[in-house]
Formats: structure tokens, C-alpha cells, sequence
């Protein structure tokens, strides 16, 4: 099996944009290019997968999981800390900061809340292999 998108909820794109594209750009990926009439947001990562942002498709507001959390992986420690920051600075929220988790045996990871409160994770070195 291969996981092709993951999509998470938003109620003002204009918001979701701005953090999403400057947390990816730490991390290497490019800015949406998604065109502006679209009701999303979308980004390809290196992997191959699209991670994609818009409202809820029912048509009522957009709610984050209870429990769910979507980590990302960095090429190294300080790209780890430039995502944090990236995303604190375009309205993130701050869940864990950046430094050696020990439920990862030390990786080093950082947690964050998108305007949203979708919860994200970066680490480096984590391994699910």
C-alpha cells in the first residue's frame, strides 16, 4: 500500500497559505502553487505524496482530530528548529519545542498547532523501519 495525499481542514486558506508555505519552505518543499481560484491548498513532497489543505467538504467548519498528528521529517536538527520557528512566526502555536524527545530515544523533534489547531510534527533521524 502507498499513501497517496493527506488532507487536513481549514477555514481561511489565506492563513493556512502563509504557515504552510513558510513550515514547508524550511523543510525544502516549494509554495503552493495551487491556483487561486481553488477552494485548497496543495504541496507535493519530496516523497511523492500531496499534502493538501481547504475546508471541510461538507460544507461546515473545519475541525482538527482529537488525537491525530501529522509529522514530517527533517534533513537535519536545524531544520527542525527553522520549522518551529517558521511556523510560530505565521501563526502557529507552539507544542513541544525543538529538542531531543526522549519518547524517541533523543531524536531531535518539535511539535506545533496550525492556525487551525491541526497538530504537526517534525523530527530528525526518526525511523518507523
Amino acid at each position: 500500500m502507498n499513501l497517496k495525499s493527506i488532507r487536513l481542514g481549514t477555514d481561511d486558506k489565506a492563513k493556512a497559505k502563509a504557515f504552510y508555505d513558510a513550515t514547508f519552505a524550511a523543510l525544502g518543499v516549494d509554495a503552493s502553487a495551487t491556483p487561486e481560484e481553488y477552494p485548497i491548498l496543495m504541496y507535493k513532497l519530496p516523497s511523492g505524496q500531496a499534502f493538501i489543505v481547504g475546508p471541510a467538504r461538507d460544507g461546515n467548519a473545519a475541525t482538527f482530530a482529537n488525537g491525530g498528528t501529522v509529522l514530517f521529517a527533517a534533513d537535519n536538527d536545524k531544520q527542525v528548529s527553522a520549522w518551529h520557528a517558521a511556523g510560530l512566526a505565521n501563526g502557529g502555536a507552539c507544542e513541544g519545542p525543538p529538542e531531543p524527545k526522549p519518547q524517541t530515544g533523543g531524536k531531535v523533534g518539535a511539535y506545533l498547532r496550525d492556525p487551525d489547531g491541526n497538530k504537526l510534527g517534525v523530527y530528525h533521524g526518526l525511523s518507523f523501519g
